[in-house]
């Protein structure tokens, strides 16, 4: 029996032993797979940033001898302008000048035939001839500019421009190891991505982000944030659909982006936020989570399309347009539809007025928030406190809400009698021009 026993236990270890070994098998491959993909991410990458500084100093150099060309043709075109400009009162002295040596030519030849003619004919010919040779004004010379006086062109070349050329192409372009910031966090949220991102270089200092996400089949990204926040809800994203994003960031003073993150996949599992449609005094968009309240004179509480909302999430509904106040106004919560209501200020619900009042089951509270104004966001945070009996009266369920609006917020216990694992949300306007997006 002891044998048996002995053998049984040696059996069991080896199993043991073997499934640790398989285990450990399971752990050191998968550890491969990602040195693997550490080397596919560091060549690829590498590859990538060898072609876009070939391409970008190929592109440098285009564009640099395209400069000096212009340049070189401007300076000669402007050797040309100066040439011509200052030749042409030569040639116009010039022509002068050989009137002026022809005209002496023929007085000359009439000089010499005066002179040298008919004696019977002498008299008149000299007569004549000293009559032109008054009117010729032999002692009028015009006048050539001296040396000095006209052009003598040059070319002014600088050669510190070589020396600042190569100061700037020698400090133009870094190559990165590894990006200033990485994103760091996926939230799911209904219809949309919570992401956040941090900064990895400590002596990085980032003035602004832009955030990049594209669905993974596509193939360029598209901006979707630029600013200062490290966070940022992305909407309209489908759910149970992989996206990817990548984020960057510009350095304080800086014109110029970093090198983008290494880009990581997201999704979410959660259906977006809907009104419902069909009631006759608002009007939708093509999404369905935005609603704007119209001229109709129909009244009443406009519902989502299903109980989407769930304890432990965020329900954010943000004031695009405002129209005028009033008191019967709510957007909130609730644990049922009832139609024939004009506000949400009623049992089974919670929700704040446009001037900030807050009700809890058709009561008003005496804290209040901020009246909302166009752009505020108005935030339901809702947690289960209590299961089970609570009091004589027989209510059994409690949960913690938060109602945050233009940082500040309200916190009370809401005492429901029945268990609510999911809740309706809903807003109600009095008057026309009130639009709501909810997310």
């Amino acid at each position: 029996m002891e044998a048996e026993a002995e053998a049984r236990l040696l059996l069991q270890e080896a199993r043991e032993s073997i499934e640790a070994a398989r285990s450990y098998r399971r752990e050191l491959e998968q550890r491969l797979r990602g040195l693997q993909q550490a080397r596919e991410q560091i060549r690829e990458s590498a590859t990538l940033t060898r072609y876009v500084l070939e391409q970008h100093f190929n592109d440098l150099k285009g564009t640099l001898k395209k400069l000096l060309d212009e340049r070189l043709m401007s300076l000669l075109q402007e050797v040309d302008t100066i040439e011509q400009e200052s030749i042409k009162p030569l040639d116009e002295c010039q022509k002068l000048i050989e009137h002026g040596v022809s005209t002496a030519d023929d007085l000359l030849r009439d000089g010499e035939s005066a002179v040298h003619g008919d004696v019977g004919q002498q008299n008149e010919k000299l007569c004549s001839f000293t009559k032109k040779a008054l009117h010729i004004q032999l002692d009028s010379l015009p006048e050539v500019p001296s040396l000095v006086d006209v052009p003598c062109l040059s070319a002014q070349l600088d050669d510190c421009l070589l020396t600042i050329l190569k100061n700037q192409i020698f400090r133009h372009g870094t190559v990165a190891s590894r990006p200033p910031v990485q994103l760091e966090e996926f939230v799911e949220k209904p219809g949309g991505i919570l992401v956040r991102w941090c900064k990895v270089d400590d002596d990085f200092i980032p003035q602004d982000y832009r955030l990049q996400y594209r669905k993974s089949t596509a193939s360029h990204f598209e901006d979707v944030y630029v600013g200062s926040e490290t966070e940022f809800i992305v909407l309209h994203i489908d759910p149970n659909v992989d996206y990817q994003f990548r984020v960057c960031a510009r350095g304080d003073g800086r014109q110029e982006w970093s090198p983008w993150s290494v880009p990581q996949i997201g999704r979410t599992t959660l259906v977006p936020h809907e009104w419902t449609t069909g009631l006759e005094g608002y009007s939708l968009s093509s999404r369905r989570n935005i609603a704007l309240r119209n001229d109709s004179q129909s009244c009443g509480v406009l519902y989502s399309k299903a109980p989407t909302y769930f304890c432990g999430q965020t329900l954010t509904f943000r004031i695009e347009t405002v129209g005028q106040p009033d008191r019967r106004d709510s957007l909130g919560v609730c644990v049922e539809q009832q139609n024939g209501c004009d506000s949400l200020q009623r049992d089974k619900a919670v929700c704040v007025s446009t001037n900030g009042a807050v009700f809890v089951n058709g009561k008003e509270m005496t804290n209040q928030l901020p009246a909302v104004t166009s752009g505020s966001t108005v935030t339901f945070d809702m947690e289960v406190v209590q299961l089970g009996p609570s009091s004589n009266e027989g209510r059994n369920f409690k949960l913690r809400v938060t109602i945050s609006s233009n940082n500040r917020e309200v916190v009370f216990d809401w005492v429901l009698d029945q268990c609510c694992v999911s809740l309706y949300f809903g807003c109600s306007f009095s008057y026309p021009g009130w639009k709501v997006l909810v997310f």
